[in-house]
């Protein structure tokens, strides 16, 4: 997989296919699970992503296929990083303040309470 894209302003689903290194036929998919994506079509009615489509389907492929999110985790993901509300970091935050409670509980009130945090967090 490619680090970048190429400087174009469309590709047709083929080439797109292979920048992505997956199926024509994923990539018309995932446009029905994502919303960031969504080619123009040619009067002959053939598919033409931008170049923000394709750096789109980049990063959906590696919450996917690296990261092991579900479609509807990395549905949340990119939602959150379009709204510059991203999320990174956080549960290294929450995991320091584990660490840092220590004292005198024990390790499931720790956990109890690490798990309460982190609620409240993906609500906000």
């Amino acid at each position: 997989m490619p680090d970048s894209v190429p400087d174009k302003l469309y590709f047709k689903i083929g080439e797109v296919s292979r920048l992505v290194g997956v199926e024509p036929y994923v990539l018309r998919y995932w446009e029905t699970e994502f919303s960031d994506v969504a080619p123009v079509k040619s009067r002959s009615n053939q598919r033409l992503y931008r170049r923000k489509d394709v750096q789109t389907l980049l990063t959906i492929r590696n919450l996917l296929h690296r990261e092991r999110f579900t479609i509807e985790g990395a549905r949340k993901k990119l939602k959150g990083e379009s709204r510059g509300g991203s999320h990174s970091g956080e549960g290294s935050q929450l995991g320091l303040n584990l660490a840092s409670q220590g004292g005198g509980k024990d390790l499931k009130s720790q956990l109890e309470s690490l798990l309460k945090q982190m609620r409240q967090s993906l609500r906000d």
